[in-house]
């Protein structure tokens, strides 16, 4: 498999105010993201995953060691273009990613800022509104839509650049729970049918076990990386560093605590169901 982004000893400090030391956000981060996975990124607030995140596009720069998209450095000013065009992000609230007073204008914002030709932006716009489902709002105006329908026009703008990988910091934390949920099924459909390499900042653990990969983000450094199920199973460890378990593993967890003899690795509702029966037979 290939790899789409790599860090190797990446650095990076926040400027001083006056008076104070420049603060630390990440620590010689060695990471590799190999194309077409779907990999999640957790950690507690100020643990560098954010930070992390806008150095995958360049929205950041090293202070220290290097980025790598699909082998580009993304210090190299004149790759800058092609490295975000390669790395597409979807941030927290959509409505700061909203720029046209049409669905359809919006979408096609970000191509025709490339220069592709008129032809190819009505087919770029009409394909990442189907991708999103939300091909019957072309015409709809974005600020009468949901939060939800909203993230997945954002979702779309960037499909339109046709990216090979799509970063997505804090993108469900505004999102009530259908929203959220809409905005998951579209990237992990993203993910299976385009092969669109997805990585996903959150703290939403559920969110989280849905991924191929889980990266666990702690001072500025990476903490654990690993299968969900393996993450997830560490259940003290992520406690200790100020994060949750899935709901499904903390009822495992008080059982197994209370001696019963359940597995941690059970993730979905149906497969811990299973765990606790398996037990009482």
């Amino acid at each position: 498999m290939s790899t789409m982004i790599e860090t190797k000893d990446l650095c990076f400090a926040y400027p001083a105010g006056e008076n104070e030391k420049p603060q630390t956000a990440l620590s010689s981060v060695d990471l590799t993201i190999e194309k077409g996975t779907f990999v999640a990124v957790l950690g507690h607030n100020g643990s560098g995953k954010s930070t992390l995140a806008k150095h995958f596009n360049a929205v950041l720069l090293p202070a220290g060691g290097k980025v790598y998209v699909e082998g580009r450095d993304t210090q190299d000013e004149e790759l800058l273009l092609e490295i975000r065009r390669r790395v597409g992000m979807v941030f927290q609230n959509p409505d700061n990613q909203i720029v046209a007073n049409v669905v359809e204008e919006d979408v096609a914002f970000a191509p025709e800022n490339l220069g592709v030709p008129p032809a190819e932006i009505r087919r770029r716009v009409d394909d990442a509104l189907a991708a999103v489902g939300m091909s019957e709002f072309t015409r709809h105006a974005p600020h009468l839509l949901s939060g939800g329908q909203k993230q997945r026009v954002a979702i779309a703008g960037v499909i339109a650049m046709e990216p090979a990988c799509i970063v997505l910091d804090e993108a469900t934390a505004m999102l009530d729970p259908m929203g959220r949920r809409e905005v998951l099924e579209t990237i992990e459909k993203l993910n299976r049918d385009e092969g669109i390499t997805v990585i996903l900042i959150t703290h939403h653990m559920d969110e989280a076990a849905r991924a191929d990969r889980v990266v666990v983000m702690n001072n500025g450094r990476v903490a654990m990386d690993g299968a969900p199920r393996a993450i997830f199973a560490r259940v003290e460890e992520l406690r200790a560093m100020g994060l949750t378990v899935p709901d499904t593993v903390a009822l495992l967890y008080d059982l197994k605590q209370a001696g019963w003899t359940v597995p941690l690795d059970a993730l979905t509702p149906d497969e811990c169901a299973r765990a606790v029966c398996a037990c009482l037979s």
